[in-house]
């Protein structure tokens, strides 16, 4: 496995692979591995013939500056695990290396960036547009890999591959749980063990709300309240969305695919935990 920092160098690399007809996927992360990563790494490495992965904690996505302090740094043990899934080369570039100038971009694609965490993150996903478009550029992969607990990103790349022209395919992977239900994440270290014995709970209730017979309104209540009933739980937002463009709907029947998305602070400090439920 070959780590590299430099993007010239990356380019380099990958030409050359390029040229003997290799297929080429990515995985963009932000470090701090855990098994869901490991999911996205090894489905990479089953279709391609190279698989690079990203580590790069991107400044420009995080709204808060004590969010962008606190996240976990892991660096050495998260080579150990791409080096168990097989990947064949590590991104890891400095900030300077990716913005050697402020990348003053701006992207807009509403609503499906303008909802839920787009409103209670200001200027999160046009971090996440300007970073990710940069890797696209930087590897021009065929397929990357993403992970569907963070399914509103998902939605928002895809629109923006297609406002841009990338000639990727978006491969999005399921959830990776704890054997509790949690939604996997590299916050969850972040998280005491006491917050740890209520966070499952998030899940629980998205998945009862599957076997309710209420309206879009109704089932969204219930599922903040039920929450919300537990101490150390607070209810951001839950929305109940069109799958496919994140656009609000009133009634089921508004929707081929529909999605119920959550985002819930938990304990103390308090930790931001991100869940989807899908409903058809």
């Amino acid at each position: 496995m070959q780590v590299i920092q430099t993007i010239a160098q990356l380019k380099e690399v990958l030409q050359a692979e390029r040229a003997k007809g290799k297929v080429i996927g990515l995985v963009p992360t932000m470090g701090a591995l855990h098994d869901g990563h490991a999911s996205l790494v090894k489905r990479s490495v089953a279709e391609n013939d190279i698989t690079v992965v990203s580590i790069f904690l991107n400044p420009t996505q995080f709204n808060d500056p004590k969010d962008l302090e606190r996240y976990p740094r892991t660096f050495e043990s998260d080579c150990n695990i791409l080096q168990e899934c097989g990947a064949q080369i590590v991104f890891a570039p400095s900030v300077s290396e990716v913005y050697p100038e402020p990348d003053t971009r701006h992207f807009s694609y509403p609503p499906t960036d303008s909802v839920m965490e787009g409103a209670k993150r200001p200027g999160h996903f046009n971090g996440v547009c300007q970073i990710v478009s940069k890797l696209f550029e930087m590897t021009d992969p065929d397929y990357a890999y993403f992970g569907e607990k963070d399914y509103q990103q998902i939605a928002v790349i895809r629109r923006m591959v297609n406002d841009l022209g990338f000639r990727v395919n978006i491969v999005p992977c399921p959830v990776i749980r704890e054997e509790d239900g949690l939604a996997m994440s590299s916050r969850n270290t972040l998280l005491a063990e006491d917050e740890k014995a209520i966070a499952p709970n998030i899940y629980r209730i998205l998945c009862e709300s599957k076997k309710l017979s209420l309206g879009i309104a109704e089932t969204e209540q219930w599922v903040i309240d039920q929450i919300n009933n537990i101490p150390g739980l607070e209810v951001e937002y839950y929305s109940i969305v069109d799958g496919d463009t994140l656009a609000s709907i009133n009634d089921w029947s508004d929707a081929n695919s529909v999605v119920g998305c959550i985002t819930v602070y938990c304990g103390k400090t308090p930790i931001r935990l991100i869940d989807h439920i899908r409903y058809k």
